[in-house]
């Protein structure tokens, strides 16, 4: 019998089993009854009968209806929506990062930064038989930062005894082309430097030059200061501190470094604090040159971009080039030192190749925050942080262990106080004149020129020491504050050496030295002199002049009548007696002998402007005004010979490429007559040994100076001009009110010259005997004047043109006496 599924009987069965369900559920004892198994059955599958749908309410079978429809219409909506706004959001981040791209490769392959010029000091150039001490070359390498040691190993080492200087010579790019480090041994004896020899070969030398010091920076039109250096020439143990302390990712990462952005991340939360950042040198690099130092996510985006372009357009070297030379570590006054190579200079005054590790990884340190890690003002905050780099640097295998305990147990070791080279305002005054008039539009500032200058960093610096130490004793003389001006000058060729615009040498301000023209006074006489000896048919040192009293004319009824200082008249006296004892009258009765006119045409000649010379009679007595500048330039072409060198302070500029845009060869020329010269320069040299300024003869006689002391009307003005075997020196001392200072020369300027020269030792003055000069004796006169005589009892040097004088006492020779004294 077939059953079918949906028989009549199918419910009572149901029911049946669910009552059984129940009862074994009310009697859990009670044993289920077996189920009685059916015969084998046959069943006919019917076809599934038509479900017929449950009744529910109309709300609920309407919502069902719809729900499915409206779903999917909003899922392809917000589908089609988010689709159109990722189109959008890469057409904008495409064009941003075109825009970015140009803006980065614009500044990345072009310059990318203001570079100002960086100014240098003279070349000092040793050969053997030069005339310079071995304490003077000691004191040149101690500026240059020469490290003394037992036995010079490393570049910019030297060591010392009392006969030899052995060092070595850092690699430098000269004017004239690069030279490499080299190791030299200099031999000293009494006259100088004798031989000069290369370590280790032994092999003798004609010559080396010294690096020139660093002055400073010109030229540079933002706040920023920098000196560019290619990725090569950083020690690679700076690269490797570098990276392991602020970017160990850098060689593996494509600009951004998630893992690093996460690890930082996760030490702030522990922290609770910000104490790392996640950002990476590139991004670094990326804020620095290309964004503001707001704090922002936008600005941080753009910086991961920047980033990434960086990174997929340039090597990592170059990358970490324009890092290394990017990177702000502080500051040198106003200006913001930026790149490793100029911080070593602020820090530690030496070139970063010569840093010791220790040294580096303290600059590495200070990358975090230049300020907050100042060794100046924190010394144990940065010495923990530079103690840190040294522990990463051993942590990752840079460093042993015992080159880690050997670089921490260090001091900090840097200089007195942040400084990249002292202020020189009044010579770079000069340099940028000069500058303007040689180079023009040649200079171009922000291009990285390197300038090379004539300033001897030796002369500057003892000039400075000079002024600090001698103008609050010069107040105190005087009752007032006095200003100076000082300008020291190559004897032989012009260059400038040393230049002092007021009494406060390392502030700018009115430049005394190259502006304050004021009147000469007594300066003046050896120009007069100097018109006299040049025609030796009428005038010779031992000519007698007037010493009476006088009174000129002028041209509107007035009379001038000078008087000699002392208010004394001596009759007659002989013409060297007068320059050297600086008498007025005398000067003044030579002065109308010679013309007006052949006074001003012979001053003109030794490189005055004649257009600052009235023609007037006061002339004779410095009554008109020039600059210590254009005094300094008189007295070089006296003592040198009558031949003019032009004062210059430039010496030659250079462009990063090593091209030579200006040059300057010193060329000396003849303005006067060579006799003329030496004999008035022997005239001076007698008012170092017998005149107005014998207060140097004590200490100096041995040296031979020449020089001259100036005072104007009511004492307003205190002159010295003063040369020995190197330089010519002029010095002012006076008040920018024109008021009165009560110090002559001798009192004033000269005090201050004695104390430079005892700083800087002087060369002797030496001068070549010039043809037709003979000696010529002569008998003193009760007078005092002079008569001439064959075997007179003074003796005195003249121009004997046709060579009378020697004629008429035949065999007469030179005095060794004289000849010694100038090496004539």
């Amino acid at each position: 019998m077939t059953i079918l599924s949906d028989s009549p009987m199918a419910p009572e069965r149901k029911q049946a089993k669910l009552h059984a369900t129940r009862s074994k559920k009310l009697d859990p004892k009670k044993p289920a009854t077996p189920r009685r198994k059916s015969p084998a059955k046959t069943v006919v599958k019917k076809a599934p009968a038509k479900k017929i749908p449950r009744k529910s309410t109309g709300t609920r079978k309407k919502s069902t209806r719809k729900k499915k429809p409206q779903q999917s219409g909003w899922l392809r909506w917000l589908m089609l929506f988010g689709f159109k706004i990722s189109l959008v959001v890469c057409a904008v981040l495409l064009v941003i990062g075109i825009y970015l791209d140009t803006i980065v490769r614009d500044r990345m392959d072009g310059q990318i930064w203001n570079l100002p010029a960086v100014v240098y000091g003279r070349v000092l150039t040793l050969q053997p038989g030069q005339p310079i001490s071995l304490q003077e070359v000691r004191r040149e390498l101690d500026l240059l930062q020469y490290h003394k040691v037992r036995n010079p190993q490393r570049v910019g080492e030297y060591s010392s005894s009392s006969t030899r200087i052995e060092f070595f010579r850092r690699s430098f790019d000269f004017e004239t082309g690069p030279e490499n480090q080299r190791h030299v041994m200099l031999t000293f004896d009494k006259s100088g430097l004798k031989t000069i020899e290369q370590v280790g070969t032994k092999k003798p030398l004609g010559y080396v030059r010294l690096e020139p010091k660093m002055l400073g920076m010109l030229g540079s039109t933002t706040a920023e200061q920098r000196m560019f250096l290619p990725r090569e020439q950083f020690p690679e143990v700076l690269v490797d501190a570098l990276l392991v302390t602020e970017d160990r990712d850098f060689y593996h990462h494509d600009g951004v470094s998630p893992l690093a952005i996460a690890r930082a991340l996760f030490a702030n939360i522990k922290a609770g604090r910000t104490v790392q950042g996640g950002s990476t040198l590139t991004q670094q690099l990326a804020k620095n040159l290309f964004l503001s130092r707001e704090r922002s996510l936008w600005r941080k985006v753009r910086e991961a971009y920047i980033a990434m372009i960086i990174d997929y357009r340039y090597s990592k070297d170059q990358v970490l080039e324009a890092y290394l030379n990017e990177i702000y570590l502080g500051q040198n006054g106003a200006k913001e030192v930026h790149g490793f190579a100029l911080g070593a200079r602020l820090y530690f005054g030496r070139p970063i190749q010569e840093l010791r590790i220790d040294q580096l990884a303290m600059l590495v340190g200070t990358v975090k925050g230049p300020s907050y890690y100042n060794p100046w003002r924190n010394p144990e905050r940065a010495r923990q942080r530079r103690d840190l780099v040294l522990r990463l640097m051993m942590d990752n295998g840079i460093l042993s262990g015992e080159q880690y305990e050997q670089a921490a147990s260090r001091a900090l070791d840097v200089q007195s106080k942040p400084m990249i080279a002292t202020r020189q305002p009044a010579y770079f005054q000069q340099l940028q004149r000069e500058l303007k008039q040689k180079v023009g539009d040649k200079f171009t500032p922000g291009i990285g020129l390197r300038i090379f200058s004539t300033l001897d960093p030796l002369s500057q610096q003892e000039a400075e020491n000079t002024v600090a130490e001698m103008i609050p004793k010069l107040n105190k003389k005087a009752g007032v504050s006095v200003e100076t001006a000082l300008v020291a000058a190559d004897r032989q060729t012009g260059e400038i050496r040393a230049m002092i615009g007021g009494s406060r040498p390392g502030y700018a301000g009115f430049n005394r030295a190259l502006d304050a023209s004021r009147q000469i006074g007594s300066l003046v006489k050896p120009a007069v002199y100097l018109a006299a000896l040049r025609h030796p048919e009428r005038f010779t040192l031992a000519t007698t002049i007037d010493d009476k009293p006088i009174a000129l004319k002028g041209s509107k009824g007035t009379q001038w009548k000078p008087r000699n200082y002392d208010r004394k008249f001596r009759g007659e006296v002989p013409l060297y007696y007068a320059l050297a004892k600086s008498l007025n009258v005398p000067t003044v009765n030579l002065g109308m002998q010679v013309g007006l006119g052949a006074v001003i045409d012979t001053m003109e000649q030794l490189g005055v402007d004649r257009d600052e010379v009235p023609k007037l009679p006061s002339i004779l007595l410095g009554a008109f005004t020039l600059t210590p500048f254009e005094v300094t330039q008189m007295f070089q072409t006296i003592t040198n010979g009558g031949r003019k060198s032009k004062l210059t302070a430039l010496r030659a500029v250079v462009d990063l490429e090593g091209n030579l845009l200006y040059q300057s060869v010193p060329k000396a020329s003849r303005a006067v007559p060579e006799q003329a010269a030496w004999l008035t320069t022997y005239g001076m040299k007698n008012v170092v040994s017998q005149g107005t300024a014998r207060f140097l003869q004590p200490t100096f006689g041995w040296a031979a100076l020449a020089g001259k002391t100036g005072t104007t009307d009511k004492a307003r003005d205190s002159w010295y001009a003063g040369a020995d075997g190197r330089e010519v020196v002029t010095v002012w001392i006076g008040r920018d009110d024109n008021k009165p200072v009560r110090l002559t020369g001798s009192a004033g300027a000269l005090r201050l010259y004695a104390n430079y020269l005892q700083r800087r030792q002087p060369i002797v003055l030496r001068l070549d005997w010039p043809s037709k000069i003979t000696t010529v004796k002569y008998d003193r006169q009760p007078n005092g004047t002079l008569s001439f005589n064959c075997s007179g009892t003074q003796s005195l040097p003249a121009w004997d043109t046709d060579g009378k004088l020697k004629a008429q006492c035949t065999g007469n020779q030179p005095k060794a006496w004289i000849k010694e004294m100038f090496t004539w």
